[in-house]
């Protein structure tokens, strides 16, 4: 069964979806793939994993980075995931390309190279916006592209991280 909850962003209302397992979905509402991987049915309310990210986002659109990471339930291919993974490795208030990011991926997958272009693919798809900082991955140039979000809201999140502090994990976390 999964769990979902709307969320207040500073850019925009956010809908967190989040499974027995952990998050499963992070999206700007309207932006592209909105709900990819959401179950018909879904039940809206509270969840221990929802508030855990709600808690993250807090922290992280008062300008810290967060000391403390939610459980997530990727949903994806094997390539996806490991595209993904590489995404949570890039630091806070860092941006890496495209590009270097395909280097990374084929070595983590063992193959002598990868187009841009297919690592952008999965960038695109990654279905968990902000945690996981797809927003970080820029053109070759260091020029911003594809956000699915949209290119604003990529500006402004990495703005807010050029400024941001560490923000510690909640005295009241516990596990869930």
């Amino acid at each position: 069964m999964q769990y979902q909850k709307k969320y207040r962003s500073p850019l925009g209302e956010m809908l967190l979806a989040a499974d027995d397992r952990g998050l499963v979905g992070i999206w700007f509402r309207g932006a592209e793939h909105f709900g990819r991987g959401l179950e018909p049915g879904s039940r809206e309310g509270e969840h221990p994993f929802l508030s855990e990210a709600e808690r993250w986002l807090d922290c992280y659109f008062s300008g810290h980075e967060p000391e403390f990471q939610p459980p997530i339930h990727w949903s994806g291919t094997p390539f996806q995931q490991t595209v993904w993974e590489l995404l949570r490795q890039i630091p806070y208030g860092s941006t890496v390309t495209y590009g270097t990011l395909a280097v990374y991926a084929a070595e983590r997958l063992g193959r002598p190279g990868m187009p841009a272009q297919a690592v952008g693919g999965a960038v695109a798809r990654n279905p968990l916006s902000v945690l996981v900082p797809c927003h970080r991955v820029v053109g070759a140039d260091g020029s911003l592209t594809g956000y699915a979000g949209g290119l604003e809201r990529k500006r402004w999140l990495l703005a807010l991280e050029a400024a941001g502090k560490a923000c510690p994990a909640p005295a009241d976390r516990g596990e869930v």
